[in-house]
């Protein structure tokens, strides 16, 4: 055993005691000094487990001579119990189940430590009487955790570096509440920090984690931190996690360089950012879930997207609010969906979006005021019935398109100025409807307002000016409009006067009114972009828009999640059969024997709601596992993303929808809407044509599905020659019994931690046989509406209690059904 000796320096005034004194081992030195005491350590390899009883000091020589080891075989090798001073030594421990160095009470000052070790910490800091300072010190524990501070323990830790720790680099819990400043954590296996569990907390400033395999930071359990110009970069998982009531601020921090989310939150989690970027990251630069779970960002930068994914998703009735913040150079910048999901964004910019700034989708809402949109696909799109919010004194410019409505969406849009739009100002489709306040649209190559399809639309004092197409094109059964004025730009026919009592004023106001029945000008729109990493689509939300699939899995795995969802039995063993075809044809290939051929195009016939995109997501995957496509993706699309305003334009538009879905499948919602029954100068055939082509020359690269109504898609298979060849294979979709109903309600009261109380299911039951099921019902989404309705009733009903039991926080009940008038 290579050793040296300790001297002795005592501090005490006792006549009793030695002044001075050397001594073979640290514990024989130890248990002669008291406090105030100087132990100096010569050089050497000490093979000892120390405990420091008293407020002495140890130190290594500071000639730098040499350095001083604390190294036992097992166990702890330095306890800290008092007020001590420790400096310059090197710490190292063998034992997987203690740690390096453990303070269980005092303030000790810990300096210049180096603690390289294969233990269960690095350091550990226990108990509420532990409050150590710890300066400029290292951790690097390839074993277990760098730093643990728990059990009510605290301290400040300044200047310290975590290095290639094996589990989680500074982790708090159990009521732990350090505080970090300029330290550093990197290449840990595990979070850089986790701080977990009620009454934990920590706060940083000035500190760096990077080169993590796992989490940035990781805040769970009720815990609590505050972040202060700290950067997180380089994770292999998300920079920023927040999950089951967390509490974050980050202010003036720099998240970066990050592969998934940037920040991910979720089950209630609460965050708060100030001055703070996120910037250069693949799926989401914050990714907020759940209902109670909240975002404020205040004077914050969201840039620079490396993936395929919004930068902001709001989703599951969480909110989102951004103040005074830039999202630029990102695939879409804002995306809300599901009904109580909303987003509020003042005086923010928006720019240089690839796709669309803001998207409402799924009875969400959006509220914005004096936000600037820039060079963007769509500046707002409000997708589908429930959405809604409203657009106030907003500037959108240099977009393809500046707002569309469509499908039952109800926006109020007050003092808003769309410029240089390519294709029209204000765009309302399919169902959509709108109020429109005081709105202007300059300098559009296409139409100012274009209103179609007799959508119930409200313009007040709107004007246009310098509309290439003209400013205002409605159905004859189009808006009411009041007080309208237009410079009377664009092409007008000696007919086309302004209705009279159409609430236009002025001369020559570019009004243009055209039969319902002509085809609606389509604006093009990419695929709806992925939901964040990890989150599975629900059974009960079939219809969501189509995600970028992940890897292939194996056939097996992903027809295991075919036969997991509610219903569909003769969907599965269609599909079921025809993965069959496909792996037997397949292995007679590889045998060298001829393979039937099989059709891989299908026709997916059903309501709304019955699970028709989900399963044209699974079919594709297990295409891919079966090598049959390259990638099985979804690329969902309908007739707006098909079809142009003018000749040739509908065919670029089909094939550049065709080529994104190479390798995968195309699927086409609603596509007898591409073959109305009066269709007039109608361009979706053109798709069509095109499409039969397509297929026909790509027969092996794309899989094509259409999808909608039974009768209607019967009709759309006569259209031409070449499409009822193409589909020879048709799937029908049921809707759902009230069984089945049952069953979606349950796996998202399970889903979302909540229980089905005494009597609630056979209400359930009597509910769902009773509840009229029209042409607007809704299927699977009605079950998820009726969960979500039966959720918020739960919450008025218990946040009359002052201290209710978990059973009270779960439970379900009859009372808390909505009654059968609400609508589906």
């Amino acid at each position: 055993m290579v050793q040296g000796t300790v001297q002795v320096t005592h501090g005490g005034s006792s006549r009793w005691r030695r002044r001075s004194g050397e001594y073979p081992t640290l514990s024989a030195a130890l248990a002669v000094a008291g406090d105030g005491d100087v132990l100096s350590i010569a050089p050497g390899t000490y093979r000892e487990n120390l405990v420091l009883h008293h407020a002495v000091t140890l130190r290594g020589p500071e000639d730098g001579s040499g350095s001083v080891r604390i190294a036992p075989l097992d166990g702890v090798a330095l306890t800290l119990r008092a007020s001590a001073v420790v400096q310059d030594l090197h710490l190292e421990g063998q034992d997987r189940a203690a740690p390096a160095l453990l303070v269980e009470d005092g303030s000790p000052e810990l300096t210049d430590l180096r603690v390289s070790t294969q233990s269960a910490a690095g350091i550990e800091v226990r108990g509420p009487g532990a409050r150590p300072l710890v300066r400029r010190c290292t951790v690097e524990n390839p074993a277990g955790v760098g730093i643990a501070v728990l059990d009510g323990g605290g301290g400040v830790f300044e200047e310290c570096e975590v290095v290639a720790s094996g589990q989680t680099g500074f982790s708090v819990r159990g009521g732990g509440r350090p505080r970090l400043e300029r330290c550093r954590v990197h290449h840990s296996t595990g979070a850089g920090i986790a701080v977990t569990g009620e009454g934990s907390g920590l706060e940083a400033l000035g500190c760096e984690v990077y080169e993590v395999r796992g989490a940035g930071v990781q805040i769970a359990a009720r815990a609590a931190a505050r972040l202060t110009d700290c950067a997180v970069h380089r994770t292999s998982a998300d920079g920023v996690t927040l999950d089951t009531d967390a509490v974050l601020t980050l202010a003036g921090c720099d998240i970066h360089d990050i592969p998934e989310n940037a920040v991910d939150l979720r089950s209630r989690s609460v965050l708060t950012l100030s001055r703070t970027s996120v910037r250069r990251f693949g799926r989401n630069g914050l990714s907020v879930w759940d209902p109670g779970t909240r975002v404020d960002a205040e004077s914050c930068e969201i840039h620079d997207s490396t993936g395929d994914y919004p930068a902001v998703w709001v989703s599951d009735g969480a909110t989102a609010s951004l103040d005074a913040c830039r999202v630029h150079d990102v695939p879409d910048a804002v995306f809300v969906l599901d009904r109580g999901s909303s987003v509020e964004v003042k005086d923010s910019d928006l720019s240089q979006v690839r796709n669309t700034a803001v998207s409402v989708s799924d009875g969400a809402t959006a509220q914005l005021d004096d936000c600037r949109i820039r060079e963007a696909g769509t500046g707002a799109w409000f997708r589908d019935h429930g959405s809604g919010g409203a657009l106030a004194d907003c500037t959108i410019d240099a977009v393809q398109t500046g707002v569309i409505v469509t499908k039952g969406a109800d926006p109020a849009l007050e003092r808003c100025t769309v410029t240089s739009p390519a294709e029209a100002g204000f765009y309302v489709s399919a169902g959509g409807r709108g109020t429109f306040t005081a709105c202007r649209v300059t300098d559009s190559s296409g139409f100012g307002f274009h209103v179609l399809d007799g959508c119930r639309t409200t313009l007040t004092r709107c004007h246009t000016e310098r509309c290439t197409r003209g400013g205002y094109e409605f159905a004859e059964d189009g808006p009411v409009a009041e007080a309208c004025t237009g410079d009377g730009s664009g092409p007008r026919p000696a007919s086309a006067q302004a209705p009279s009592g159409s609430g236009f004023t002025g001369a020559g106001t570019g009004v243009r009114t055209v039969s319902a029945s002509r085809s609606p000008a389509a604006q093009p729109e990419p695929p709806a972009p992925s939901a964040p990493a990890g989150v599975v689509p629900r059974p009960a939300d079939p219809e969501r828009a189509g995600t970028r699939a992940a890897p292939a899995r194996e056939s097996g795995a992903v027809l295991g999640q075919l036969d997991a969802l509610v219903g569909l039995d003769s969907v599965k063993r269609e599909v079921r059969a025809l993965t069959d075809m496909i792996e037997v044809g397949r292995r007679r290939q590889q045998a060298g024997l001829k393979a039937a051929s099989v059709r891989r195009h299908l026709v997916f016939t059903g309501s709304p709601g019955t699970g028709k995109t989900t399963v044209a997501r699974l079919y594709g995957e297990i295409l891919a596992s079966l090598g049959v496509l390259e990638r099985g993706h979804l690329v969902e699309v309908s007739r707006v993303d098909l079809v142009g305003e003018h000749i040739g334009s509908t065919a670029i538009r089909t094939q550049e929808a065709f080529e994104r879905a190479r390798g995968g499948v195309l699927f086409i919602d609603e596509a007898y809407a591409l073959a109305p029954e009066d269709s007039g100068r109608d361009f979706g055939r053109e798709a069509i044509d095109t499409l039969v082509k397509l297929m026909e020359d790509h027969r092996d690269a794309v899989v094509v599905i259409v999808a909608g109504y039974t009768a209607e898609m019967d009709r759309f298979l006569t259209v031409n020659p070449g499409v009822a060849s193409r589909f020879s294979r048709t799937i029908a979709f049921g809707d759902y019994g009230p069984g089945e109903l049952l069953r979606i309600v349950e796996q998202q009261a399970e889903e979302h931690e909540y229980r089905l109380g005494e009597g609630t299911a056979e209400a359930l039951l009597t509910y769902f046989t009773e509840l009229p099921k029209g042409p607007a019902f809704g299927n699977g989404r009605t079950a998820r509406q009726t969960f979500e309705s039966m959720v918020e009733r739960h919450a008025g009903r218990v946040a009359q209690l002052s201290e209710p039991s978990t059973d009270e926080l779960t439970l379900l009940f009859p009372a808390d059904l909505p009654t059968l008038s609400a609508p589906c």
